[in-house]
């Protein structure tokens, strides 16, 4: 169906737009019944969409929406395997690797469970010291070489989880993403290649970033070791083009698949989490892999008016496409998910960053919101002004855990107090009572979901990240768009083919003038050197 023939409800949720922008937030929350339909609970996870700015009315606009676009059929086509990401002619199966799911192909959930036994393997050996480098000395570091989808989930998964006891006998583990030379470098400081196990991660083995990275981590271990049959035991790789990996030197056994039905930033359940599982250990990821199934279990089976990702992702629709929010804040009150706007910038705006839709037409209406955030209180002292008193339409998440540190219950304390007060600021406002003290009111009226999770175990986290996903897929069904692609991506890259060559000194005349320049001005800095 095109958006074109659902005019009749958004033209009533239009006018329900209107109507809402004459009511008041503190007003809205006057509605008890319309308050407990906003907050649901799942896995250890309280969401609480009260906040959001939609009475009673709004809320069965938005259901009716989802209705008349056949969502729930969409839903029940992506679980079941059916190609939706019709560009590249894919399934979209990341559900497949979190314990099975039904409705795929019996040899998908075998392979999926065969791939998974080898990599418990592996991560038992190494945690247990079994596993040994070239010298007979166990792994002390590993150096996880990724970007994207590679990268950010595998990061936010291990800082947060890091607490676990789990977590105290696992190797330390380095990210490297950023083509940079010093993001390497800084992760090879102090490092002995007689203890360092490198994972190097990358769907196609193309990836300029994870290349250029890995080609730098072989010539730093071989110049160290000068033992070119050790790599062997020194790095693990990640891939779905298995053939160009073993030309790299990786050994066939260190080699795990990815599958083209798992997009990178879909792929933290699967052999692209080797590092959550070597931090925190098998047990507690399956235990990360059972909060993801709960989400998937519930997205698949609730009724749209229960349902928490649909929930999700009609009311960020509805703030972006009605309420004209351009912007999502997500606040993280807790040090140990300070990665998760980074992952969760990657997940929504590289999905659902589109202006085409699923037939290739062009779109008329807003898509995603731009996805930025911050962590625990840092955030009060630098860009809350602008969100309190500034002029722009934003809406916000606020990402809370319940369970602090038992040995600084004060600073616990404090920490979510503020999460749930900058949220009541953001809604109800501040109205001064003096005529010549307006510079001290706050509007309010600002749309926002707040998330609190009951502990940072892997369970509550796991259902946490499979929601988001589960939304992303709703939102890309309520826009009639593919979620699954990036083209955009790709353009960067081809891009800097020839501007790469040209910084060594072949001719740049073809390019346009702002990008000769550069190349000139910069070609120039490095003669001078």
């Amino acid at each position: 169906m095109n958006l074109s023939d659902t005019a009749p409800i958004q033209d009533s949720l239009a006018a329900s737009a209107v109507r809402l922008s004459s009511i008041h937030s503190r007003d809205l929350l006057q509605d008890t019944a319309r308050n407990d339909a906003l907050k649901h609970a799942l896995a250890g996870c309280h969401f609480d969409f009260s906040r959001q700015r939609v009475d009673q009315q709004a809320l069965a606009e938005l259901i009716r929406f989802a209705t008349s676009i056949d969502l729930p059929a969409k839903r029940d086509a992506m679980l079941a395997g059916a190609r939706i990401n019709k560009s590249e002619n894919r399934e979209v199966l990341h559900t497949a690797l979190r314990r099975g799911a039904a409705g795929v192909s019996k040899s998908i959930n075998i392979e999926v469970a065969e791939t998974k036994r080898r990599l418990y393997a592996c991560v038992e050996a190494i945690r247990s010291c079994r596993w040994r480098g070239y010298t007979g000395k166990p792994i002390r570091d590993v150096v996880h070489i990724g970007i994207g989808g590679s990268h950010l989930g595998p990061e936010l998964l291990v800082n947060a989880l890091a607490h676990l006891p789990s977590a105290q006998k696992a190797p330390n583990i380095h990210f490297v993403a950023n083509v940079d030379a010093q993001d390497i470098s800084r992760a090879l400081g102090g490092l002995s290649p007689e203890t360092t196990l490198f994972i190097v991660v990358s769907k196609s083995f193309s990836t300029l970033e994870t290349q250029v990275n890995a080609n730098t981590a072989r010539s730093w271990f071989l110049e160290r070791t000068g033992n070119l049959d050790a790599l062997g035991q020194h790095f693990l790789g990640v891939t779905t083009n298995l053939t160009a990996a073993s030309e790299f030197g990786f050994s066939k056994e260190n080699l795990f698949p990815l599958w083209d039905w798992v997009g990178g930033r879909f792929s933290l359940w699967s052999a692209v989490g080797l590092p959550i599982m070597l931090k925190i250990g098998c047990e507690a990821f399956d235990q990360l892999l059972d909060g993801a199934r709960a989400a998937d279990e519930h997205f698949a089976q609730s009724a749209l008016d229960q349902n928490i990702p649909v929930l999700a992702a009609l009311l960020a629709t509805w703030n972006t496409s009605h309420l004209g929010c351009d912007s999502l804040a997500v606040l993280s009150y807790d040090q140990r998910l300070a990665v998760l706007p980074d992952y969760l910038q990657q997940l929504e705006m590289e999905s659902n960053g589109k202006s085409v839709d699923i037939n290739g037409d062009p779109i008329d209406y807003r898509t995603m919101q731009v996805l930025w955030g911050g962590c625990g209180t840092n955030g009060q002292h630098a860009y809350h002004q602008l969100l309190h008193q500034g002029t722009s339409k934003f809406a916000a998440d606020f990402i809370l855990v319940g369970e602090g540190d038992t040995g600084h219950s004060e600073h616990h304390q404090w920490l979510l107090a503020n999460g749930i007060a900058q949220g009541q600021a953001m809604t109800l406002g501040h109205l001064p009572a003096n005529e010549g003290e307006q510079h001290k009111r706050v509007q309010g009226n600002h749309p926002s979901t707040t998330v609190v999770l009951n502990s940072l175990g892997p369970e509550q986290i796991g259902c946490l990240l499979a929601i988001y996903e589960h939304k992303v897929f709703c939102q890309g069904v309520l826009w009639n768009i593919n979620s699954f692609d990036q083209w955009g991506v790709e353009l960067g890259k081809q891009l800097a083919l020839p501007i790469f060559a040209q910084l060594s000194g072949e001719d740049a005349s073809t390019q346009d003038p702002a990008t000769r320049h550069l190349i000139d001005h910069c070609l120039g800095l490095n003669r001078a050197e």
